[in-house]
């Protein structure tokens, strides 16, 4: 039954991908170029191109095709997913601005025949002809004096072997069309590669750290200041490689955290192709250790494989279990992803057996088990998936999937604080959700 909702999902929106291309392509290839053009064959070409790259970065590493294949699709298809979204957006915007601008019949601008100081029938060098030189015209034509008259005052005849213009080829009307549409479009075009440029740059420079501060009942005086860096959805793969995960080690060590909590998402794909990019996460320091859950992300390469890495990289990972630290206890749940393998979340197994008077801080990688973590007395659980929407508008689609997309809100006596992440998934671009780390600060009401 999934299966088939899911393939009628992904038929669904194949088939709005190709009405989108197909109208990106009559708005801004076939409305701005010449038939049989240059320009127009390399637009249709791209219209073809661009989607089949885009299908290939989602689906090569899923294949398992050679990490280099990956890579080299990744780039280009993911970048043109972010751009069509934005681009898409910018033109529905800008029809009404167009209908507007095409209102009411086009208008011919007729060039001057002859001399641009000359009159029609007027002699060479714009004297006066016979007819208008007062009598030196022929006698009884009965012709009445006619004034000055400009080319605009009749048609052109067609040009020599061809018939008259028919009202759609009207060569006057298609360049103002062609204006139109090349304005349009280029404005659109500039406003979405703009968009881009600037939330690729945003995540390539690495994340910016936020500082939360959370106060907890039952946490002692003596564990006031506590410090946690939040990291998660680092999403390393075919984009975001080595040197992405050494900004955020670097980043993470500047705050110098008590604990260190990556609750998932680390990674897009496999130790073979990703072990070196992780490399960097064993000079992570933290007084009480690094920590980490699987994502639902792990769960599509293997999450095993990549429990047994991280482990040897120096994290503790927390399958459904729990440490006691000297003020509070760390607990972490497998994501619900691996639900599918039989190791999904154990909230039972993690927190049934724990002395309810201490104060118990949970690392899950969905904030949709947050109503879990309630029924078992958690009292902060630390979470992300979300990516904040990563690209608007999808903060709103994530806000009907999601209990909190970003940020801190309280359920009962239970505290959720949801990351927007530390990467990007698909194309490396963030706008209205800036990735980062976050030092979550615990406090103490005895302070």
């Amino acid at each position: 039954m999934k299966i088939a909702i899911f393939a009628v999902i992904a038929v669904l929106v194949l088939a709005l991908l190709v009405l989108v291309h197909r109208w990106l392509w009559v708005r801004l290839v076939r409305d701005t170029t010449r038939p049989r053009g240059t320009a127009r064959r390399i637009g249709t070409i791209l219209a073809f191109a661009l989607p089949l790259l885009s299908l290939a970065a989602l689906t090569t590493g899923r294949a398992g095709a050679p990490f280099w294949l990956q890579q080299s699709v990744a780039w280009p298809g993911y970048m043109w997913l972010a751009v069509l979204l934005y681009l898409t957006l910018a033109m529905l915007l800008a029809e009404p601005v167009r209908a507007l601008l095409l209102r009411g019949p086009a208008r011919r601008i007729r060039p001057r025949r002859g001399s641009m100081r000359g009159v029609r029938g007027g002699a060479p060098g714009g004297g006066p002809s016979r007819t208008e030189s007062g009598g030196g015209g022929r006698a009884g034509t009965g012709a009445a004096p006619q004034g000055p008259a400009t080319a605009l005052d009749e048609p052109l005849p067609p040009e020599p072997g061809q018939g008259p213009a028919a009202p759609d080829d009207d060569p006057a009307g298609a360049t103002r069309r062609q204006f139109v549409a090349r304005a349009i479009g280029g404005a659109a075009a500039l406003a979405a590669t703009g968009t881009v440029a600037t939330g690729t740059y945003g995540v390539l420079r690495g994340p910016r750290v936020k500082r939360v501060q959370v106060p907890l009942a039952k946490l002692p005086r003596a564990a006031h200041g506590f410090r946690i860096a939040v990291v998660s959805d680092i999403h390393l793969g075919p984009v975001l490689g080595r040197a992405h995960t050494t900004r955020i080690v670097e980043t993470v060590n500047r705050t110098q955290p008590d604990l260190i909590a990556i609750v998932g998402d680390l990674v897009d794909g496999n130790v073979h192709d990703l072990g070196s990019a992780a490399e960097p996460l064993r000079r992570l320091r933290a007084r009480h250790g690094s920590y980490f859950v699987t994502g639902n992300h792990e769960y599509f390469s293997g999450a095993q494989q990549w429990i047994d890495h991280v482990r040897e990289l120096g994290l503790v990972p927390l399958e459904n279990a729990r440490r006691a630290l000297p003020h509070f206890d760390l607990a972490g749940v497998n994501d619900v992803a691996g639900e599918t393998e039989g190791h999904g979340p154990d909230f039972t197994a993690a927190l049934g057996d724990r002395d309810r008077a201490r104060a118990a801080v949970l690392m899950a990688h969905q904030p949709v088990v947050i109503h879990d973590a309630v029924r078992h007395g958690v009292d902060l659980q630390l979470s992300g998936h979300t990516h904040g929407g990563q690209l608007w508008p999808g903060n709103y689609l994530a806000e009907l999937a999601n209990p909190t997309v970003a940020g801190l809100e309280r359920y009962g006596d239970t505290q959720l604080y949801v990351s927007r992440g530390a990467g990007a998934w698909g194309p490396p671009v963030r706008v209205g959700a800036p990735s980062d780390i976050t030092v979550v600060e615990l406090a103490s009401y005895q302070a």
